[in-house]
């Protein structure tokens, strides 16, 4: 039997998942049989998990975090509304969110029994008069994103926060893509930036760590503690996380990687990453196509169908967004040698 080997990543243009870096390729494969479901028996990946929060919290502004490494930002997001449902007080629990939000709310909310309010986006972000209309005394959580997983652009995360605040309701914040590219621009998305409770970042994805390293953060422990469930016949005595064993690979290689790279490291993975978006931005623009962004280093636009099926039998990893534009996500592993020939491969088209 021929042995498989793993993609290659030099013609995958649309993933928001990148080569690891080789620290956390290191990182993991020597944690591959730690266990952090169990802290008590597994207790240097438990040090470790710690540390993973603790730098997360740096990169979102939060001091003294809680949280944990999910499986990735599904998890986070799920888990982020469990809190918010548990604390509520209402039979009926809604939350509201913009149209754009990532489908993993959709999950959420099927299997939590919560009533998933969408609003309209205005110019690809959040249309606050909107979510207002949506918002009532049962809402348990308002959700923004910072990084739409399909244009790349930022809810005015403050303006949420406070629609949040006005129904007594949490804010969780969505930055599993955007997360690590967002402390080197203007935005204002994180717990420093405004009162937001509950926050997911990844760090396999711009993070470069392997995956299944996700974070979910919340803003102090009591919110992590709507998660605790009694866990008899372990060594620690109770549990917050979604899943029992996790791999203790994605928790050390998300503190390997954002050892090596936070800050200076991750500050050039997004200059050079938003030059390329920028870039391709102006080349698809000069060929006649309608080009949406960049906000981020993320670029949509207008290819046609037959052109985009042309050029994935070419070997391009590219996908459409819902309202059929091509995407772009300009990932680490993205050079502008790549974009070259995608570029080339659409002129000959």
């Amino acid at each position: 039997m021929q042995r498989a080997e793993p993609q290659s990543f030099e013609r995958v243009l649309s993933s928001m998942c990148t080569e690891p870096h080789p620290a956390a390729r290191e990182a993991a494969e020597r944690f591959l049989a730690t266990n952090p479901g169990d802290p008590g028996t597994y207790e240097t990946v438990a040090d470790l998990e710690r540390e993973a929060v603790e730098m997360l919290g740096a990169v979102t502004g939060l001091g003294d975090p809680a949280g944990y490494v999910t499986s990735g930002g599904t998890e986070a997001n799920v888990q982020a509304i469990r809190i918010a449902r548990n604390r509520g007080d209402t039979d009926g629990p809604n939350i509201v969110a913009p149209e754009h939000a990532h489908f993993s709310f959709t999950k959420a909310a099927e299997l939590l029994g919560v009533e998933l309010r969408t609003a309209p986006a205005d110019e690809y972000r959040a249309d606050m008069d909107a979510m207002a209309h949506l918002a009532d005394e049962d809402t348990v959580a308002v959700v923004g994103v910072a990084g739409t997983t399909e244009y790349g652009f930022v809810d005015p995360i403050p303006a949420i926060a406070d629609l949040a605040d006005d129904v007594g309701a949490l804010c969780h914040v969505d930055a599993a893509w955007g997360g690590f590219y967002l402390p080197f621009t203007d935005h204002r998305w994180h717990f420093g930036h405004a009162d937001v409770d509950t926050l997911t970042i990844d760090p396999h994805k711009v993070g470069q760590a392997a995956v299944p390293a996700g974070g979910l953060l919340a803003r102090s422990p009591d919110l992590l503690d709507e998660l605790a469930i009694d866990t008899p016949y372990l060594e620690s005595r109770s549990q917050v996380t979604l899943t029992g064993t996790r791999s203790g690979a994605g928790v050390a290689s998300a503190v390997a990687a954002m050892d090596a790279l936070w800050r200076e490291g991750y500050h050039e993975t997004y200059e050079q990453a938003m030059d390329n978006a920028e870039w391709l931005a102006q080349q698809l623009d000069v060929r006649g196509h309608d080009v949406i962004g960049p906000e981020l280093p993320l670029v949509a636009a207008d290819l046609s169908i037959p052109m985009t099926t042309e050029l994935r039998e070419r070997g391009w990893r590219v996908s459409k967004t819902g309202s059929g534009e091509m995407r772009v996500v300009c990932m680490p592993h993205v050079t502008r040698s790549m974009l070259r020939s995608f570029v080339a491969d659409l002129d000959w088209y």
